[in-house]
């Protein structure tokens, strides 16, 4: 697959507009039609907005429709409502999962901007925003973003599972909107609106709810930290929550890409014997070692079940880990496994991509297979930046590109054949 050079818009329009969606409120829960025609929808001219760089428009990178160019384009500065904060974006990480909407392999309605792996600096609270959050994040403060926005308020997150966060699934997965069924990204040129994946962050600036951040220390750098917010969150939470690892146990990790190679930081973290590296890249493989693995594998030369059950004395990996989101990996990581042990799933597949398990080997084996999103923002993100912090994981190791953010449609052509080892990042100036 190739993609075209990324386009900046050149028409530059004076009005600011406010989009409305159609949107019913019965009881205070809210019905939306879908947002895939973004044609259709209503608009009403809004007094001008500003932030504080006095700057009037911003540009982002916005993807159309699968096999047609990634642009650059300008947008209306965006505006932050309630419980939102405004960030003039600094870094932003170059990540599968936006690779699989310009693939069109993974459905999202567009035109959306892309991007969900970010730090930056705070510029504007929203209206009526809690003085509580205003003192946790004065302008000028810097942050990271985490791509699972939780809400705050429905029944997950009430919980404590910010991971399963109802309006995040129902609005920005599901229609690429913020959390009152509206964008916040609308067109400069003529004021239509442009959908969000999670922030819609490879921009030079975006609007993040509040319960996605935290504050980044200046001992931490910038632009590497991004990664912190999807990378490195969704191998926490495979970690910490699903898979539980504890001092000792042994992990197999199956596909070192970004991902991948910050499960094994994160394994190493938490005390992890042996830890086993699969992938088909030799490159990858010499750099595993360097991020935590004590063992390597490269499947395309020797079968990585029956390696990881020789590492681990015939039993098989307390824990394994796929992370590629392929049928064949899915099978390698189940098999993997020792009896009663974990088999975690965090790479995303194809739409309808479908895995296959031995039904009576999991029954009287005590298998368990699970999947994973991802981290819980309020709870994690601070944990993971003080394991940065403290170097406990190391960012500059995990980070192997940056990109100018000209560059970023080339970001992910490398990245869809194999050319990035580790993490990318994207740096806005």
């Amino acid at each position: 697959m190739g993609f075209c050079p990324l386009i900046r818009s050149a028409r530059r329009s004076l009005q600011c507009y406010r989009f409305v969606s159609q949107t019913t409120i019965f009881g205070g829960a809210s019905e939306s039609r879908s947002t895939k025609d973004v044609n259709n929808f209503s608009w009403k001219k809004e007094s001008y907005y500003h932030v504080s760089s006095g700057s009037d428009f911003m540009r982002g990178v916005v993807f159309w429709e699968p096999n047609k160019p990634l642009t650059i384009e300008d947008f209306q500065i965006p505006r932050p409502k309630a419980g939102e904060i405004l960030i003039k974006t600094k870094g932003c990480g170059v990540c599968h999962s936006d690779l699989h909407v310009i693939k069109g392999e993974i459905p999202f309605p567009s035109p959306c901007a892309i991007g969900h792996e970010i730090t930056g600096e705070v510029v504007e609270h929203g209206p009526l925003t809690d003085s509580k959050i205003t003192n946790k994040f004065p302008l000028g403060s810097q942050v990271v973003g985490a791509f699972i926005m939780p809400c705050g308020n429905c029944y997950y997150c009430s919980k404590g599972h910010d991971d399963l966060c109802e309006d995040f699934f129902a609005y920005n997965r599901a229609k690429g909107t913020l959390y009152d069924g509206e964008t916040r990204l609308f067109l400069r040129s003529n004021g239509k609106p442009v959908c969000m994946y999670s922030m819609g962050g490879l921009a030079e600036y975006c609007v993040v709810p509040v319960n996605a951040l935290t504050v980044l220390p200046s001992s931490l750098p910038y632009t590497e930290s991004a990664i912190l917010g999807c990378a490195v969150f969704t191998a926490y939470g495979a970690m910490a929550h699903a898979a539980e690892v504890r001092p000792g146990n042994s992990v197999a990790v199956i596909g070192i890409g970004g991902v991948g190679s910050s499960c094994l930081q994160i394994a190493r973290a938490f005390g992890a014997s042996e830890i086993v590296a699969v992938d088909v890249q030799d490159e990858k493989l010499a750099k595993a070692k360097i991020l935590g693995a004590t063992h390597t594998i490269n499947s395309k030369k020797e079968d990585p079940v029956e390696r990881i059950r020789e590492i681990t004395g015939g039993r098989g990996a307390d824990v394994a880990v796929e992370a590629l989101g392929k049928p064949v990996t899915f099978s390698q990581c189940i098999r993997s496994v020792k009896d009663g042990g974990k088999a975690v799933m965090i790479g995303l597949a194809k739409a309808g991509s479908l895995g296959e398990i031995d039904i009576n080997h999991l029954v009287r084996r005590k298998i368990q297979v699970m999947g994973s999103y991802g981290g819980r923002a309020r709870q994690d993100l601070p944990k993971l930046v003080r394991l940065a912090e403290t170097g406990i994981f190391n960012l500059k190791d995990a980070v192997s590109r940056k990109y100018k953010f000209e560059d970023a449609d080339k970001a992910f052509q490398d990245l869809n054949q194999g050319k990035i080892v580790g993490r990318a990042v994207v740096e806005i100036v």
